[in-house]
């Protein structure tokens, strides 16, 4: 992504829209009406986009001290003081050195589901975290690990997607990376046009998705691949159910 951030308002980019789909002409100001409802539509927008990896210009990774507790919560007023995400996109832990000469990091699974963590038998275990659960819940999500880390010797990290900005007012600046700004402006004019009763415009669509396109190349990270632990060459470990692997 480009380094430098725009100077532009989102009144400016809204204006532009309208101009694009002919609801305003050359020299004209958008109705209050017409610029808020752009502005609500624009946002909308972002929330979907937010849930899309390839769209989303970065992550997070985000920790905390273990305290004893079983669970965690995740959002602006939670332990994990970031906005509420919809998904964990992974996890490890770091034993806490008292020398502080050296940090060691494992991997923590995801359980991905409510009823794959119902079926662990002994929640109460308290030990070195393997999992952890993200109930994704409103208004805080809630982070379930297991086993229970005891208090103050892990440090449990979460890595979660960027928020992108969400705009308040026609006078916002637009923080995002320069090219965030094409995209948004053509998708939002592709957004628009049903809201006048107009017709798809393909010339629209295809910039739209054009510019669409050129953040997935830009935001596109591939993990490595994980190789099973009963393969010739990997180490032995123990069998991780939920990962169908030995760590």
């Amino acid at each position: 992504m480009s380094g430098s951030l725009s100077t532009y308002t989102i009144g400016q980019l809204i204006n532009q829209t309208l101009k694009i789909i002919g609801v305003i002409g050359v020299g004209q100001t958008p109705a209050a009406e017409d610029a808020n409802d752009a502005l609500q539509q624009l946002n909308q927008m972002l929330a979907l986009w937010q849930r899309q990896r390839w769209l989303v210009n970065g992550l997070i990774t985000t920790g905390m001290v273990s305290t004893g507790a079983v669970t965690y919560t995740v959002g602006q007023t939670g332990n994990y003081a970031i906005p509420r995400p919809d998904r964990i996109e992974s996890a490890f832990m770091r034993f806490l050195n008292a020398s502080g000469n050296v940090t060691v990091d494992k991997p923590i699974v995801l359980i991905n589901s409510r009823e794959d963590y119902n079926e662990i038998s002994v929640k109460n275990l308290s030990t070195v975290p393997q999992g952890v659960f993200y109930d994704n819940n409103l208004p805080l999500g809630t982070l379930y690990f297991w086993p229970i880390p005891p208090a103050n010797l892990y440090e449990m990290f979460i890595t979660t997607m960027s928020a992108l900005q969400n705009f308040t007012s026609l006078s916002t600046i637009i923080t995002l990376a320069p090219e965030y700004i094409d995209a948004m402006q053509w998708s939002l004019a592709e957004r628009l046009r049903p809201l006048y009763q107009l017709p798809p415009d393909p010339t629209i669509t295809a910039l739209a998705a054009g510019a669409r396109s050129v953040l997935r190349s830009a935001n596109a990270q591939v993990p490595s691949l994980d190789m099973p632990g009963n393969i010739p060459g990997q180490s032995n470990g123990w069998y991780n159910p939920f990962s169908d692997r030995a760590n």
